[in-house]
Parts: structure tokens; sequence; C-alpha cells
């Protein structure tokens, strides 16, 4: 799943290379401008949904109350150049009075939109748990059926295949059939493929069951968030939402380690697999009393084309980044892979321009503000879930800690995550967007500098780790809840799937390459000092956090591009556009 607790789970372990098991503008008016454009539909130029909530927003959620904020009146559709006017064209629309949108119900009351909020960071919590629970159980799973590490890695990457290449699609299909059909068929998928996983016999059934998983994981995450995109119109409730999603992650991360270690030890690891089945049973039945099923757009017609040559493209990209390790990255098999991949986007980037109703209409894509955010969060993902692979592997290779207490050591990090996040939309609020945002890459870059130069082979936790991933859990929430705020405030009510799929792609895939290229770079440090020792193994750690701290460094920078456009002025009207109930 994808991202370091993002929207979507991290990704599971890929061997090394060596042959070492993977482990299991700021403040002021300008600040405040860019928070009214964000309200008013972001980068796209596209009207605000109102709901409610136009003047000063009090909400006093499980998060804490937000300072004042005016948002922005909506304008109608078409009133910006490239923005409602380019939906109306298409058959899409801003407000019911366009044909070819179906709104969502009114906004649902304040008790019921927090327990659809649970619901959602519950399925936000399972998915991360359960990626973090499987990689403690590899060694065990090696064990009882008798695998070595080139087979425990593709019960890993057998998910993450499917699951990035999917994702694009079950955010289109949740616009289309509805976000709860979509998120329950998800569900439903994820359970059934757990089940089989935990009665599989053989490590091809193991395989076979995980990438049925990713198929289940990427439907029930993309319509997930957009099911909360709109429960939560754009503002300071969004974000807020948004910080709930990114303390997940940090919980599920440490939770998923922990559970891991305890049902193996006591259970066995095919108890896992149906913790996951009863999450996922739970969840369900969750969302049918809390969730409303009228959240769909009226728009028909599905590309098929585009379906199967951006699912096969994006399937293959995915196959040639997590099989690189393994076979090598001049390999046939992972040249073919890639030039087949992009082979397969080009020809459905062609597609896309010539049909009625597109899987990614390309007016979607030349939004700038859209393109940057997903740029941004994919090179997130490229620092932080490879530092949290690189982190767990030095403390139980150079410092011999076991993989429980390798995964407790980032229990402070994730505790941080878990108090930072929630406050991530009150400091948009005082700093604007942008500046948010860059503050948060500046965090990411020197924390992770700060680790790669404290790491040391005779060093310790306290000494070594401790206090740059604190500084991590800082940064973490603050440029996964911008990127996605970015990314998300130009959604009409009938993409939030689309825009959902696009930014869980992102994250996914820059979770794929990044650990991809940090490995190898760890890899090739190491064996080019002759892989002897604890020292030569910390130097490669080293040489990769570098370069992920390399990536936050340009993610920094191009932070300043960001342009939002101002809010536009409307005549006030009185539809409710908001988001769904429950």
């Amino acid at each position: 799943m994808t991202g370091a607790f993002g929207p979507v789970g991290p990704p599971g372990p890929v061997e090394l290379a060596s042959g070492a098991d993977a482990a299991s503008g700021s403040g002021g008016s300008a600040g405040r401008d860019e928070v009214d454009a964000v309200g008013s539909g972001g980068g796209a130029g596209l009207p605000r949904p109102t709901d409610g909530c136009h003047g000063p927003a009090d909400v006093t959620g499980a998060f804490g109350p937000p300072g004042p904020v005016e948002l922005a009146s909506g304008a109608p559709a078409g009133s910006v150049p490239g923005g409602g006017a380019d939906l109306a064209r298409r058959g899409g629309a801003q407000s019911p009075g366009v044909p070819g949108f179906r709104a969502p119900g009114p906004v649902a009351p304040g008790s019921r939109r927090k327990g659809a909020l649970a619901l959602l960071a519950g399925a936000q919590l399972l998915l991360i748990m359960d990626t973090a629970i499987v990689n403690v159980a590899l060694p065990s799973i090696g064990v009882d059926l008798g695998s070595g590490s080139a087979g425990l890695s593709w019960v890993a990457n057998a998910f993450l295949i499917t699951f990035g290449g999917l994702l694009l699609l079950g955010g289109r299909a949740a616009d289309l059939l509805g976000h709860r059909r979509v998120f329950l068929g998800g569900l439903g998928v994820l359970g059934a493929a757990s089940a089989a996983g935990g009665v599989a016999g053989s490590v091809e059934v193991l395989v076979a069951a995980r990438a049925v998983q990713g198929t289940g994981a990427a439907l029930a995450a993309a319509a997930a968030f957009a099911l909360l995109l709109n429960l939560f119109p754009d503002g300071p409730d969004r974000h807020r939402a948004l910080g709930a999603f990114a303390a997940m992650g940090g919980l599920g991360g440490v939770l998923g380690t922990v559970l891991g270690g305890v049902l193996t030890d006591l259970l066995g690891w095919r108890s896992t697999f149906w913790l996951n089945v009863l999450g996922a049973l739970v969840l369900a039945v969750l969302a049918l009393r809390l969730l409303d099923a009228n959240t769909r757009s009226a728009e028909r017609g599905f590309d098929i084309g585009g379906a199967l040559t951006a699912t096969a493209g994006l399937g293959l990209v995915a196959y040639g980044l997590v099989g690189a390790g393994e076979a090598g990255w001049t390999s046939a098999r992972t040249l073919g892979a890639f030039a087949a991949g992009l082979l397969l986007l080009a020809t459905f980037a062609a597609l896309e321009k010539r049909i009625a109703h597109p899987l990614v209409p390309p007016a979607v894509l030349r939004r700038p503000a859209l393109r940057l955010a997903n740029c941004l969060s994919a090179l997130a993902q490229m620092a932080l879930f490879p530092m949290f692979f690189l982190v767990s592997l030095y403390l139980q290779s150079v410092l011999d800690q076991t993989p429980l207490h390798g995964g407790l050591g980032l229990l402070p990090l994730s505790l941080v995550v878990v108090a930072t996040a929630p406050q991530t939309g009150r400091l948009i609020h005082r700093l604007g967007l942008r500046a948010t945002m860059t503050l948060g890459f500046t965090l990411l870059f020197a924390g992770m500098l700060w680790l790669a130069l404290a790491l040391a082979a005779e060093g310790t936790f306290l000494s070594t780790v401790l206090a740059p991933s604190l500084l991590l859990g800082v940064a973490l929430p603050l440029v996964m809840v911008t990127t996605n705020v970015a990314a998300t405030a130009g959604a009409a009510p009938g993409e939030t799937g689309l825009a959902s799929g696009l930014i869980n792609t992102s994250q996914q895939f820059g979770s794929v390459l990044g650990l991809a290229v940090l490995v190898a770079v760890a890899t090739a440090r190491t064996d080019a000092l002759g892989a002897v020792g604890a020292a030569d193994e910390t130097a490669g750690f080293k040489a990769a956090l570098l370069v992920g701290a390399a990536f936050a460094a340009c993610a920094a920078l191009l932070t300043l591009r960001l342009r939002l456009p101002a809010p536009v002025s409307a005549p006030p009207h009185q539809d409710r556009v908001g988001g769904a109930q429950g």
C-alpha cells in the first residue's frame, strides 16, 4: 500500500542483492490567501461545494478545535477557464443544476460524520497494519512452507504489483459504480484472499493469495479516500480528516509490527491472515450502517481500453521495480518489463484523447497544482518508506536487535506522527498551504541528513536513531497532509475517486521506486567496501539515506513552484453539494 503512512500502506520488503533477507510564503495575508484558495477549489479553479461551513468554521471533532477559518465562496461551473467548463463540456458537472452529476446526499450530522471518519481511518489502519504484520511473519512463513528468501520476497511483491496497478482503476470505478459499493467489494476481496492465505499449503498459493489481496486493497483504499473527500469538503475539516489518516499510519505501522511478533510467536503466522479477515468483516458491517450508498457520478460509459492499458502498464512497471533487486537493473526481465509497461502507458495516454468517457480526462492532468502535488507526494514516499526499511534493517543487522525490538524502535517516531497529524490543519491555517508544505519537506531533508550522519556501527538506538526519528515524525504528517490537500482540492464531486486513485498511485510508485533505488545504493556501497562487517553495512545505509535526503531537498525546492489560483467570487447559491452522508 503505499505510501509510508499515507492514504495507503507501505510496501513490503524486497530481497537485498547482497543476499541479506529483507527485515520483517509564510504567515500573514499570503498564508491566508492560500488557505482560501484551497477552500475554493485549489489548483483546478473549481468551485468549492458549500456545506454550511461558509464563514468561520467551528468544528470540534476528535482532533481538537480549529481556529476560525473563513472559506471563500464557490464559483459556478465554467467560471474559471480550464476548470468547471472543461467538466461541463465532457458531461461532468459542479452542481446539481448541471446534467450528468448525481449529487451526494446532504452533509451528515456531526456524530455520523465522526463515525464515518473513524470507520475510514480504521480501514487505513487495517491496510497498513496488515502489511507490517506480514513483514514480521515472513521468516516463520519461510520455515513452515520451505521457501527461501527469493520466494518470500514475492509474498510481498505480488501484493505490490496488483495494488500499484489497480489503484487508478479502483478510484475511477468508485466514481462510476458508487464509492460504498466499491469499498465493500474491496473489503470482500481482501477478506476472502486473506482467508485463502491463512490456509495456503505452499508458497505459490500464498503468493497468489497476496496478489488477490492487493486487488482488494486497491479497491478499498481508493474508495475509502474518495469517501473521505466527499464527506469533508475542502477546508479545515478535510485537513483534519487527512491528519487522522496520517495518524492511523503512524499507529498502524507500530501496531502491525508488535501484533505480528506476538501473534506469530503465540498462534503461528496463519493467525495474522485470519486477523485480516476479522478486520475486513467488522469494517464491512459498519460501512453498511455509516456510509451513504448514493455517492457516485451520473456519468456513464466505461473506458475499457484505458482500463486495460493503464492497469497492465502500471502493473508491468511495478513488476520491473520490485524485481530489479533480484534480477538486476540491466537484466532482460527488468528492461523488458519497463519497456512493455511504458509502451502500454503511452498507448493509454493516446487513447484518453480520443474517447468520450476517458478513465483519466486529459483536462485533469493539465492542472498544474495537481501534477506538482502528485510529483511531490511521490518524492516524499521515495525518501520516507525506504527510511523505515533501512532503519529496521540497521537495528537488526548492525545493532543485533530482534525483529520485534527493531519494530518497537520506530515507536517514538510513530507517537510523534500521531501527536502532530491532527495539528497539521491548524498549521496550514496559520502559515498557508505552501509554507507548511515547504516546512514539512525541509524538516524531512534535515531529518534524513541527520539520520544518515548519525548512524554508526558501534552506536546504539539512543545515540543514532532516536533524535532524528523524532524530527522525521514531525515532518511525515506535514508532507503527507499538505500534498494530499493540494492534489485533491480541485476535485469535483464526481472526480473524488479519480483524485484518490491518482494520489494513491503516485504514493505507491514513489514507495516502490524509492525502495528499489535506495536498496540498490546501499547494496552497491556495501559491496564496494567488501561487505565484511557491520561497518560496511552501516556505510551502505548511510549512502542510501543521503540519497533519500537529496529526494527531500528536491521536493522542498519544488514546493516553491506551487501556485494555487486566487478564489473567484460568485453569487451565493443555496445548493449543497458537500460530503456524503457518512
